[in-house]
């Protein structure tokens, strides 16, 4: 058990550090780069699990499709800000459809064949790509500073709650688990580790804004409080969400190249809700941008 945690916990640091070290340092380009690369590999994961269990898709155009709409999300978000940019979203929306259905009716219909072809390809461009760009929007959502970007530090604050929660439902249900929470879909998970995951979160959460009170001047303690609950049962959530998929497709990782974590959908899988979930609590109820 502390060998698998602390390989997962060394990953995780290096990964995010690397992450976050370039939009600290003001590099927004490579911020986008990284974002844009862990985002692809996910996709990549997802549709390579989907083979695995033989369920059809159209990975090369949903990899294209999902490239798309990154590079256009980051110069919009750059440009006129994330607030402004619906009517990009809806055109990325709108040409993930044409284009799966396009490349349908190249393909020869058989049965039913074209609608879980179709179904499982823009699946996963929602699942992974469009969810995991609030993270990039988060980044771009606060008025800059001196010609800088200020988002930064609240992805920061994402990122260590989320992981937190994470920790915490590993930690916790590893040593006290007993009760388990949702055998059917993940037999390891116990509601004790559901506990810690939300104990953890909220004292990430609390953290965070202690030692960071100047850069997420947005945030009082209540709003830390009711986050850190709400980001740690997204975390949960999100976790549990990729054990659906690999419990479908038969997998137990979505990929190996991440020692204790797995692939980069393993690395993201929390943060595919919690990021949007903090994404529309900034914009609807503190009323940021």
């Amino acid at each position: 058990m502390t060998q698998v945690f602390l390989s997962r916990l060394f990953s995780t640091v290096v990964l995010w550090t690397a992450v976050l070290w370039t939009i600290f340092s003001n590099y927004e380009l490579g911020f986008f780069a990284m974002l844009s690369a862990v985002g692809l590999a996910a996709l990549w994961e997802f549709y390579r699990m989907l083979d695995h269990k033989g369920l059809p898709n159209f990975k090369v155009v949903g990899m294209i499709c999902g490239a798309v709409m990154l590079g256009g999300s980051f110069h919009y978000y750059r440009s006129v800000g994330p607030s402004q940019s619906y009517d990009w979203e809806m055109l990325s929306l709108l040409l993930f459809l044409l284009t799966v259905f396009t490349r349908q009716m190249f393909k020869r219909t058989q049965d039913i064949a074209p609608l879980p072809t179709m179904a499982f390809t823009l699946f996963g461009l929602l699942y992974v790509i469009w969810m995991f760009n609030f993270v990039n929007k988060i980044v771009y959502l606060l008025p800059r500073e001196n010609g800088h970007v200020t988002g930064q530090y609240y992805v920061l604050y994402l990122i260590v709650v989320t992981k937190f929660s994470d920790m915490g439902a590993y930690l916790t249900g590893t040593v006290i688990g007993k009760h388990k929470m949702v055998p059917h879909i993940s037999p390891k998970k116990t509601w004790e580790g559901f506990v810690g995951a939300l104990v953890f979160s909220t004292l990430g959460s609390c953290g965070m804004l202690s030692l960071m009170q100047h850069d997420l001047s947005r945030l009082n303690w209540v709003h830390a409080g009711f986050l850190g609950i709400a980001l740690g049962f997204a975390a949960v959530v999100g976790d549990l969400a990729e054990s659906i998929l690999k419990r479908s497709t038969d997998t137990k990782d979505s990929g190996g190249f991440l020692p204790g974590i797995g692939g980069a959908l393993d690395l993201i899988d929390s943060l595919l809700f919690t990021a949007p979930l903090l994404f529309l609590y900034l914009r609807v109820i503190i009323r940021v941008g």
